[in-house]
């Protein structure tokens, strides 16, 4: 197993509940800028060290989700700052969105203050 992505959450913003009721997590590491901290997990050390691929492995608060798709900006967005977003659907409607992480439908887990969040490959 190897570790492609890991950070450590340190806060949510006051809106974030409501993406994750519509099975989405908005990530963005620690200096979003204002206007968006509100609505993301906000998280802190994040470190990519490698390509994140379909079939890789999210992992939070203890539960694996399978990644299904990788929009075409994750990597880029994910190493430069910390920011994409999570979406918990399997991709069942075939979206693109680039700046997405495209995960198994599962419920998503809770997010606490001081969950890791990582990337794994098995």
């Amino acid at each position: 197993m190897s570790v492609i992505f890991n950070t450590k959450v340190i806060k949510l913003g006051n809106m974030a509940s409501t993406f994750i009721a519509e099975k989405m997590v908005i990530l963005f590491q620690e200096n979003a800028p204002d206007e968006l901290a509100d609505y993301c997990v906000l998280h802190t050390g994040h470190k990519l060290v490698d390509t994140v691929q379909v079939g890789d492995i999210l992992v939070f608060a203890g539960i694996e989700y399978k990644i299904v798709y990788v929009g075409d900006q994750v990597q880029k967005n994910l190493g430069d700052l910390g920011h994409i977003t999570l979406r918990f659907n399997n991709n069942c409607e075939g979206e693109n969105l680039e700046g997405s992480l495209y995960l198994e439908d599962k419920d998503v887990a809770t997010i606490n203050i001081g969950d890791e969040i990582s990337i794994i490959r098995k």
